[in-house]
């Protein structure tokens, strides 16, 4: 929790509690909101049908939800928050590189998700302007208060906001399954277009894959004997259904009701299916919003103060605690309040970057966890800047950046289309470029790491560790 004076970082053995099937509501509710409809919507505004588009966006949930759970396995193993885990891969000052990468991408999800829960609002009362400032800011007091009073109320809320959502899903998806009315061409298989297929197919991996940052903030507080098989399957679990769920909707939505507004294709959409629908199905939807927010704040503050300690030893009070997601909220506030039109329309862009920045990144983290140190860590060198893994470790710095610079000539957004991309007509394949490289020269960099001596040193360090 956030009220305790506790560091952010190792929850003890004797403080762990919860159970693992927690996790499940947790991601449910994580995916199932109004955001995840922004991802879904890519492929149907690209020109692609709606049978490709639900393939789409299905493969693509779970191929980042895959990556994503794994990392939700570290979580019980360390008890430590994601990013200090990047440590042992890339050095105790390395590390801020994928850390101010993480905190840019809490801040602008948390942006973007001000702006769509103020459209959300004008559609339940429509006097309120689209783009009201009073909406914005009384969204993230809320969002913000939640996070205050810590891990234990988002896990309820969490769980409450998934039965919910779920009721609310399966009124919709029953009332649509009788639904009639489709645009022509919207299940014919022989429509399949290359390009939009892929694109959105990345878009739902890169939304699915970006809460691999933070994902384990969420599972250390489980006992340390959770198995990483358990810990793996109740997080995907919640995470595809929840995700692949609203991710459908989402497309389905667009099909039905070309709009800009995606609350508004939502809301019109299920009305169309059963009257009423609508607007019960937007307030669930804005409550799950409410409580994805409220983790970007909770993550982004642990990130920010492990940035604040790589620099030197500092003691985390409440105060920081308070006064780091003060910052970060008026941060994102400014950008929501700032921003234009154009910065829903540039989700898409937002996501693909997430996506390049993101793959090298899980690649070494994942590689190094369950291949080469096989969850064998010093929790204690983790925070020495002197210790076992050094300030800079030169092995997941080189393969960042060479999986990252793989993967330039198969970009493919609007602000730059590489080489390779646009021999493919534009299709963006540079994630499978980058997990296979980074992973490869990870590997081959630890080669000469002499993983026994690793390990001693690490059990030695951690020896009497509570």
């Amino acid at each position: 929790m956030l009220l305790e004076h506790r560091s952010i970082d190792y929850i003890p053995l004797a403080e762990r509690h919860g159970k693992v099937w927690h996790l499940w509501p947790v991601w449910f509710s994580g995916d199932a909101h109004l955001a995840t409809l922004a991802a879904g919507v890519v492929g149907i505004v690209l020109g692609e049908n709606l049978l490709w588009t639900a393939v789409a966006v299905t493969l693509g949930s779970a191929l980042g939800t895959c990556f994503m759970a794994f990392h939700s396995a570290q979580g019980p193993q360390l008890g430590l928050p994601q990013m200090i885990q990047s440590r042992p891969q890339f050095g105790y000052r390395g590390a801020l590189l994928v850390w101010v990468v993480a905190l840019v991408a809490y801040v602008g999800y948390n942006a973007f998700n001000q702006i769509l829960a103020a459209q959300a609002f004008h559609q339940l009362a429509p006097s309120v302007r689209p783009d009201s400032g009073l909406t914005i800011v009384a969204f993230n007091i809320l969002a913000v208060s939640l996070a205050i009073v810590g891990y234990d109320l988002i896990h309820i809320a969490q769980r409450w906001i998934a039965f919910i959502m779920i009721g609310m899903l399966v009124l919709f998806t029953a009332a649509i399954g009788f639904h009639n009315v489709w645009p022509a061409g919207a299940f014919d298989v022989h429509a399949f277009r290359g390009v939009p297929f892929l694109a959105a197919l990345f878009a739902a991996a890169a939304y699915q894959l970006s809460w691999s940052i933070y994902v384990s903030d969420y599972s250390r507080y489980l006992p340390r004997d959770v198995s990483v098989r358990a810990a793996f399957w109740w997080t995907f679990i919640g995470a595809f259904v929840g995700g692949t769920w609203m991710l459908l909707v989402g497309a389905v939505a667009a099909a039905l009701i070309p709009v800009h507004n995606i609350a508004e294709a939502m809301q019109r959409a299920a009305d169309a299916a059963l009257p009423g629908l609508g607007t019960p199905l937007v307030i669930a939807s804005m409550l799950g919003l409410v409580t994805i927010t409220s983790l970007n704040f909770y993550g982004a503050s642990l990130t920010l103060l492990g940035i604040a300690s790589s620099f030197g030893n500092i003691r985390l009070t409440v105060a920081k605690r308070l006064a780091s997601l003060i910052l970060l909220s008026l941060v994102a506030t400014s950008i929501a309040l700032l921003a234009s039109h154009d910065f829903v329309n540039a989700f898409e862009v937002w996501l693909t970057v997430l996506l390049y920045l993101f793959t090298p990144w899980t690649a070494i983290n994942l590689v190094d966890f369950y291949c080469v140190r096989r969850g064998h860590y010093s929790v204690r060198e983790i925070f020495n800047p002197h210790g076992l893994y050094g300030l800079w470790n030169w092995r997941g710095l080189l393969a960042y950046a060479v999986g990252f610079v793989a993967m330039i000539p198969f970009f493919s957004t609007q602000l730059y289309r590489g080489p390779v991309a646009r021999a493919l007509g534009g299709a963006d394949v540079a994630m499978l470029v980058g997990l296979p490289v980074a992973s490869l020269v990870y590997l081959w960099a630890c080669r000469s790491l002499n993983l026994a001596e690793d390990r001693r040193l690490a059990e030695a360090a951690d020896a009497g560790l509570q």
